[in-house]
């Protein structure tokens, strides 16, 4: 057996599990309880649309072992900016780092994850070779800072390109309809990337669709990965660039990320954005207080107490369920943390490394 691999079976590995919990055990509590209310209220928001609007995610779960009325979701978000608004206007600290306030006001479902997944998917993979049959693996993504330039050089060759002429006016559902006859599903990453490093390609992506900023090849992988860029220009100006469409290639866990076929148009926005069925709306999120994760099984919304490792001491950071990614689709073992603005690996390393790679997760409901 090589070195670090997992010796369990596949048959004594476990599904996910949701079980009710009335006890949380002890920790600091960190408080970003106004954050948490603007993405609750947001949230809210695009849940109001009502299940018909997108049937993939409002909704209170699919899954076998969890299944909640849509309408709590909702009244638990209410519930987060109700508490807030309440402590701020009697000036105390807030209730909703109280585990007292917690345990009394909320069901408490204790979220395991889904071993026999993470198993089928752990080679090379170490961190879901050990993941613990208690705690969800929690990976952080971060919104990247990068330098961009308005023209290509030879520092800046690769483009976030808006979306393709040819469907620039067209509704999603109407640019689907036409699969067979768009530019945006003609081409995987790596084509892509060729025509801006070849010297004589025989098309070029610019003449198909707009490039909104031009960023060197670190920055693009970048922004495809995390989703989002934040990029300051030379003269200062700062702008906000968010995925809008993809190519319809799914994200390959088994490939490296600068390997990958999938690719994401973008479109200009005036801040960081969450999840969304498309670019047109979507929700607007906050550093700390926001996580991506399966939405499709777990329904969108969905308020969650973590338990962390921090310098070695346990911390509680209550966050929601407002975004997600192409590693989401069937995943109930791993939740990923929006960490902060960064501008690179490092820049996040240094700033993240004290917490831990696992986290005990309750999901929380208004009573």
């Amino acid at each position: 057996m090589l070195a670090g691999t997992c010796s369990f079976s596949a048959g004594s590995l476990a599904s996910p599990t949701f079980s009710p919990a009335t006890q949380l055990p002890a920790g600091t509590w960190v408080d970003l309880s106004e954050d948490l209310c603007d993405v609750a209220e947001e949230t809210h928001r695009y849940l109001s649309q009502g299940h018909a609007y997108d049937p993939a995610t409002i909704h209170g779960g699919t899954t076998p072992w969890l299944n909640t009325p849509a309408e709590r979701i909702k009244d638990t978000l209410t519930f987060i900016c109700e508490v807030v608004a309440q402590d701020a206007q009697a000036g105390r600290s807030s209730r909703l780092t109280d585990p007292e306030f917690i345990q009394q006001h909320f069901e408490i479902i204790r979220w395991s994850p889904d071993q026999q997944r993470a198993q089928q998917l752990s080679e090379g993979k170490p961190l879901l070779q050990r993941l613990p049959a208690d705690r969800l693996l929690l990976t952080k993504y971060y919104v990247r800072l990068t330098d961009g330039q308005t023209a290509p050089s030879a520092a800046t060759p690769h483009a976030l390109y808006g979306l393709p002429h040819d469907e620039a006016q067209l509704s999603l559902e109407q640019a689907d309809a036409r699969r067979d006859q768009i530019t945006r599903y003609r081409y995987g990453k790596q084509a892509i990337v060729a025509m801006e490093t070849s010297p004589q390609p025989p098309t070029r992506l610019s003449d198909l669709a707009p490039p909104l900023i031009w960023l060197s090849r670190d920055d693009l992988e970048g922004a495809l990965l995390q989703g989002t860029a934040v990029v300051n220009e030379p003269g200062g100006q700062r702008r906000y660039f968010n995925v809008h469409r993809n190519n319809g290639i799914a994200y390959d866990r088994t490939r490296r990320p600068e390997e990958q076929e999938r690719y994401w148009y973008f479109k200009e926005v005036p801040g960081v954005l969450g999840y969304g069925k498309d670019a047109d709306y979507k929700i607007p999120i906050r550093p700390k207080v926001t996580v991506a994760g399966d939405i499709f099984q777990l329904g969108l919304g969905r308020l969650i107490l973590l338990r962390t490792q921090e310098h070695g001491e346990p911390v509680f950071r209550l966050t929601l369920l407002a975004d997600t990614g192409g590693a989401f689709h069937d995943n109930l073992y791993q939740l990923d943390w929006l960490s902060g603005y960064y501008r690179d690996w490092d820049d996040y390393h240094r700033h993240n490394r004290h917490i831990g790679d696992y986290a005990e997760a309750w999901l929380l409901l208004k009573r």
